[in-house]
C-alpha cells in the first residue's frame, strides 16, 4: 500500500536529489539479493528524496519480468519505510501495464515510464501508451522524454488534464526550446527532473528552465558529494558548482566517454573503487577496463570525494 498520494509524492520528489540504485549481480550475473539489500540500505541512509528501482543505472533493460518484480519488491522491503521507492517500467504497452500493476502491488510509490521499446511513434501513439499505463494504476507516473518517446508540450498537457496521477516529466534530450515550451504550458501542474547522462553537468542551467531536481548516478558511490553538489545547484552557487565540476565531474565524464555504455559501467566501477562492489554489468554492456578502473579510483582519491569512512562503516 502506497504511503504517498501522487500529489504528495510529487511534492516530496521535486525538492530533493533522486537516484537510481545499481542492481547487484553475482559472479554468474544473477541477482545478488544480499548485496542489493546492502546497497539499498546504504543509499537510503543519506538524505536522498527518492530511489528508482530497476532504472537505466539499475540495468532494468536486462532484467526478466520476474527479476524486475523481485528487484522492486526488495527495494520496497529494504528502503520503502525510509524513502519513496519508485519502479521503472518499459517495453510494449501491454508489458508496461503489467509491470506497472506488479510494481503497485509490490508497494512502489510511483513509476517512471520508459520509452516504448524500439517502436517509432507519433504523439497520438505516445499519449495512448501513457493513457494505458496511467489508467491501470493509482500511484504517481512520471514520463521519460527520451529516444523515441519525445512528448510535445500539448501532449503533456492533455495527459495532465486526463490523469491526476500523472505527476512528472523527466528529460533525457536537453532541447532547451522544447523544455521551455513544456514548462511554460504546464507550469506547476507537474514537477520536472533532469535525466541527461551525468546530470550534474546540466543541473544548474536546467534549474532555470524549471527542473528543480535530477537523477544522480554518481550518488550510488559518492553520495555525500552528490548531495553537496545538489545543494550548491539549488542555492545557485555557480562558483561552488564550477569548482566541483572541475575537481571531479568533468574528469569523471572523460573516463565515462572512453567506451559506449560506460554511463552504467562507470557507476559499478565507482562502487568497486570505494569498496562496495556490486558485481559486473550484464551484456551488452561491459565492465571498465583495469586501466579505466585504476584511473577512476585515482580520481576519486585525488578529488577527495570518497564516502566518509565512519559514515560508510556505520551505515553498511
Amino acid at each position: 500500500m502506497a504511503q504517498y498520494t501522487p500529489s504528495e509524492l510529487a511534492t516530496t520528489l521535486k525538492d530533493g536529489l533522486l537516484s537510481f540504485p545499481v542492481t547487484a549481480f553475482d559472479a554468474d550475473l544473477q541477482l545478488d539479493e544480499a548485496k542489493y539489500r546492502e546497497h539499498l540500505a546504504w543509499q537510503a541512509s543519506f538524505g536522498v528524496a527518492g530511489l528508482f528501482a530497476a532504472g537505466g543505472t539499475g540495468e532494468g533493460f536486462s532484467l526478466t519480468p520476474s527479476e524486475l518484480d523481485r528487484t522492486v519488491r526488495i527495494a520496497v522491503e529494504e528502503a520503502g519505510s525510509i524513502v519513496p521507492v519508485l519502479a521503472s517500467v518499459g517495453g510494449s504497452t501491454a508489458q508496461a501495464v503489467a509491470a506497472a500493476r506488479a510494481a503497485e502491488a509490490a508497494g512502489a510509490e510511483g513509476l517512471l515510464l520508459l520509452p516504448p521499446y524500439l517502436t517509432e511513434c507519433d504523439q497520438a501513439g505516445l499519449a495512448a501508451h501513457v493513457d494505458a499505463v496511467t489508467s491501470a494504476v493509482g500511484i504517481g507516473v512520471i514520463v521519460y522524454n527520451r529516444a523515441n518517446a519525445r512528448y510535445d508540450a500539448h501532449t503533456v498537457a492533455g495527459l495532465a488534464e486526463r490523469h491526476g496521477n500523472f505527476i512528472g516529466f523527466k528529460d533525457g534530450v536537453g532541447d532547451i526550446e522544447h523544455l521551455t515550451k513544456v514548462y511554460a504550458t504546464n507550469g506547476d501542474r507537474l514537477f520536472y527532473l533532469g535525466g541527461l547522462p551525468t546530470a550534474e553537468t546540466f543541473a544548474l542551467p536546467l534549474l532555470q528552465l524549471g527542473m528543480s531536481t535530477y537523477s544522480s548516478a554518481m550518488y550510488n558511490f559518492v553520495p555525500e558529494f552528490a548531495l553537496e553538489f545538489y545543494r550548491d545547484v539549488r542555492n545557485q552557487d555557480r562558483n561552488a558548482v564550477t569548482e566541483k565540476l572541475n575537481r571531479f565531474v568533468l574528469p569523471y565524464i572523460e573516463i565515462r566517454d572512453r567506451v559506449k555504455g560506460y554511463g552504467v559501467s562507470i557507476v559499478k566501477g565507482g562502487l568497486k573503487a570505494v569498496g562496495r562492489d556490486a558485481g559486473s554489468v550484464r551484456p551488452p554492456l561491459q565492465d571498465l577496463t583495469e586501466q579505466d578502473l585504476a584511473d577512476l579510483t585515482d580520481l576519486i582519491s585525488r578529488a577527495g570525494v570518497s564516502p566518509s569512512t565512519a559514515v560508510a562503516a556505520a551505515r553498511a
